[in-house]
């Protein structure tokens, strides 16, 4: 990726993009600490992390509720906030630490961010738009997740270059389709997101 931080806070983060950039120095500093990215993540906060999240928010309607479940560190449900003030945010995580991680981020931030401490299978509420990076391959995330998406809403899955064929092997959920985004912004590496769509 050879877009700068100056233009990707200025690009995708408008007015957040101070609060973007203290989100970065904390994931380098407090994540790190806390072992909630690894040590040697510091130097590719920018281009691994915060970047990668960017391509799925484009994927989002306006005004939606979204919930992002296995936040861990706040990717990329954190990220969405920030570049989409218009949306409303819930974060699913089960670990206790990265719960305290996460609220301690929101307050810091003044997000309007709800965390639910719990698995995803334990949440008992729709939402327009459910997002997931790095929890489970997608036979395992649409079981598990698929009762989060409200009717005409969308599972939106961060995947690499394995995407098609998980879709090839996640049995078809009844009145959904199916559809492999190749998401290609300026300057950024080619990013492929798994929709899962409900029908209304």
């Amino acid at each position: 990726m050879s877009v700068s931080r100056e233009t990707l806070l200025a690009e995708y983060f408008k007015e957040n993009g101070p609060k973007a950039d203290r989100y970065a120095h904390i994931l380098a500093t407090w994540g790190i600490d806390r072992g909630l990215m690894g040590p040697k993540e510091g130097e590719r906060i920018w281009d691994r992390h915060i970047a990668n999240c960017l391509p799925v928010t484009t994927l989002i309607p306006a005004e939606s509720k979204i919930v992002d479940i296995g936040s861990g560190a706040g990717l990329p449900g954190i990220i969405i906030a920030l570049a989409r003030p218009d949306l409303t945010v819930t974060l699913i995580e089960p670990l206790q630490r990265r719960v305290d991680f996460l609220n301690e981020v929101i307050a810091e931030l003044d997000l309007p961010i709800s965390v639910v401490r719990g698995k995803a299978e334990s949440v008992k509420k729709g939402f327009d738009i459910v997002t997931a990076r790095a929890v489970a391959p997608l036979p395992k995330l649409v079981p598990m997740s698929w009762h989060l998406v409200k009717a005409g809403g969308s599972l939106l899955a961060m995947k690499g270059e394995s995407a098609q064929e998980e879709i090839d092997q996640t049995p078809a959920q009844k009145r959904s389709t199916t559809t492999l985004h190749l998401i290609e912004l300026p300057d950024f590496e080619p990013a492929r997101v798994i929709q899962v769509h409900r029908q209304a």
